[in-house]
């Protein structure tokens, strides 16, 4: 727990410097007129669209599952099968806003993402014994710029760098831990109701870093009905019973390369390369102000559990294992802060 909470703070303390008062964001500058003659910029968000999640805390809940294939030892190609009763995951997330004018909306964020796994007759097995007794930890800080050109074209860019592992009180954190991902859109307001855009990622949703062509689109077809989508990563349909109360089905990608030391081996690191892919539905319900209540419930669907012997593995002889997980239920409750 102590590295947990360490890995976490250290990247508060980063972002404390550039907090703005919230009062910053509030503004709806669509909402005023321009003098003639005055450039005016298109909005980053389309009607009844979800709300911006400022501050986050969550916990999911992942049922038990098969965990087949896992290999005894180095020198040892025998392969064993595991049972998981359950994975407890604690989630934290921060995005600050830095700069939110007309012309710019830049925010600098900070994530947290801990999974504990809870395996059946673990220590006899090098590989589950460590997975048993530590969590699967990735820590990390973003950035996301929003840039209107005009009154209809708009350019996005995000990057992030996680610190990624199996960490515990004698791990040293070096770069074999980090990944770094990135995405650049470019796009169109067609109306308050319609936004889309393209562009490319570079990302370890996967599990391995990939790079793939992305499509941007939020919509809002009437006062009830919207969709969301940021695909190949994520996408959701989305249903407003009001402007407080909203419930989506759809689809994430989640994953990342964890580095993971495991004893008595010749290697000094093997890396996860673990990516999830959640069908799901959500709702989210304000409960007073700017604070709002999540739920959600889906199914865990093993898209990579791969355990590789060098860093960005991706040959058959780089890997040391791979698992075919497998695919139980899950929920995930939140509470969030959030912008208007």
């Amino acid at each position: 727990m102590k590295i947990h909470l360490t890995i976490l703070l250290s990247c508060l303390s980063f972002l404390s410097f550039s907090q703005t008062d919230s009062t910053d964001i509030l503004e709806d500058y669509s909402n005023y007129g321009e003098p003639e003659g005055v450039k005016r910029y298109t909005t980053q968000k389309v009607l009844n669209q979800t709300p911006q999640k400022i501050i986050s805390l969550g916990y999911d809940y992942t049922g038990e599952f098969h965990m087949p294939g896992i290999r005894i030892a180095e020198n040892i190609t025998q392969l064993e099968d595991r049972h998981v009763n359950q994975v407890n995951v604690f989630r934290a997330q921060l995005n600050i806003p830095v700069v939110a004018t007309n012309k710019i909306i830049w925010q600098l964020g900070a994530n947290y993402w801990g999974s504990q796994f809870q395996v059946e007759n673990a220590n006899s097995n090098s590989f589950t014994k460590l997975i048993n007794q530590s969590s699967l930890i990735s820590a990390g800080i973003n950035t996301t710029i929003f840039k209107p050109l005009n009154e209809t074209n708009f350019l996005i860019f995000q990057a992030s760098a996680d610190v990624n592992g199996l960490f515990t009180e004698n791990t040293k954190v070096t770069s074999n831990a980090l990944t770094v991902s990135a995405t650049a859109i470019y796009g169109w307001k067609k109306s308050e109701k319609n936004m889309i855009g393209t562009g490319i990622a570079r990302s370890y949703r996967a599990g391995r870093m990939m790079y793939f062509p992305v499509l941007f689109w939020n919509k809002t077809f009437n006062d009830k009905w919207g969709m969301e989508l940021l695909l190949p990563a994520k996408g959701h349909i989305r249903y407003n019973i009001n402007t407080s109360n909203m419930i989506q089905a759809g689809f994430e990608l989640e994953g990342n390369q964890f580095s993971m030391p495991i004893p008595s081996t010749q290697r000094d690191l093997f890396f996860i390369q673990r990516g999830e892919l959640k069908p799901r539905i959500m709702w989210d319900k304000k409960i007073t102000g700017f604070l709002w209540f999540s739920a959600q419930v889906g199914l865990r669907y093993n898209y990579r559990f791969d355990v590789m012997n060098t860093y960005d593995g991706k040959e058959n002889n780089e890997r040391y294992f791979t698992s075919k997980l497998g695919n139980p239920l899950y929920f995930n409750i939140s509470l969030n802060l959030v912008s208007p």
